[in-house]
């Protein structure tokens, strides 16, 4: 299963080893790791090298170490949750900025939303077009319906995502959408005109996504981002 270490890079070896071993499907959460023994004269490193790597391993979800007698690491089942709390950890922090976030969701809104309009479903449809009429009906009532528009608009994209049928940009853009609030609170000044404006974007593209015009989703995706980030960018006082 393992093999003796390279000696030039010992430790990242260490982990690399058991991350393929269960990242592969070799060990399934529940399993045991070999004893820690074992563990040892496999990989051909010390005890001190190979409990810092379980740490590691440990932190990043991969494993759990029981104590007590019949202890030592277990295999984790490795979530969504686990993975989108990374990306959130990097843009808590303030790693994120404005203008990246502006920039990876004008690329990637669209490319969702050209695969859901390939491969959306009547019933994909019909949930849009309700969650639609949600945003307009909020954007009717002004400024004391914002929150509202809001989590309804951070509904759509996700659901879009989900469409595509691609497990990572769902991951990623539920993620994104999570956090995307601090963004919200610092920048975003929406007024009743930017909300129907926003309303008929959202109208606009899942109109397309009903007539499977892959194109015209992107398009459309990728302007109300960029439109939606600009009204952001107004609010920031320095870049």
């Amino acid at each position: 299963m393992f093999q003796p270490a390279k000696q030039n890079k010992i430790f990242q070896d260490v982990v690399a080893q058991i991350q393929e071993v269960i990242l592969s499907g070799r060990l399934r959460p529940g399993d045991s790791l070999p004893p820690e023994r074992e563990l040892k004269e496999m990989l051909k490193v010390s005890r001190g090298t190979l409990r810092e790597a379980l740490r590691v391993l440990e932190q990043q979800g991969l494993v759990e170490i029981k104590l007590g007698t019949g202890g030592g690491p277990v295999v984790k089942d490795l979530s969504d949750a686990q993975m989108r709390e990374t990306l959130a950890l990097l843009i808590r922090h303030q790693k994120v900025s404005l203008e990246h976030l502006a920039e990876f969701r004008i690329g990637v809104e669209g490319e969702v939303a050209a695969l859901a309009a390939e491969r959306a479903t009547e019933g994909d449809v019909q949930d849009l077009r309700d969650l639609s009429g949600q945003a307009t009906s909020y954007a009717e009532q002004g400024s004391k319906a914002v929150g509202g528009f809001l989590a309804v608009d951070k509904q759509i994209h996700q659901r879009l995502a989900k469409i595509s049928g691609n497990p990572i940009y769902l991951l990623v853009h539920t993620s994104i959408h999570e956090n995307i609030d601090r963004y919200y609170d610092r920048f975003l000044d929406m007024h009743q005109a930017a909300m129907t404006a926003n309303a008929q974007d959202l109208e606009r593209l899942i109109k397309a996504v009903a007539a499977g015009d892959r194109e015209q989703a992107r398009q459309i995706a990728a302007e109300h981002v960029r439109t939606f980030s600009a009204r952001m960018r107004k609010s920031v006082r320095i870049e």
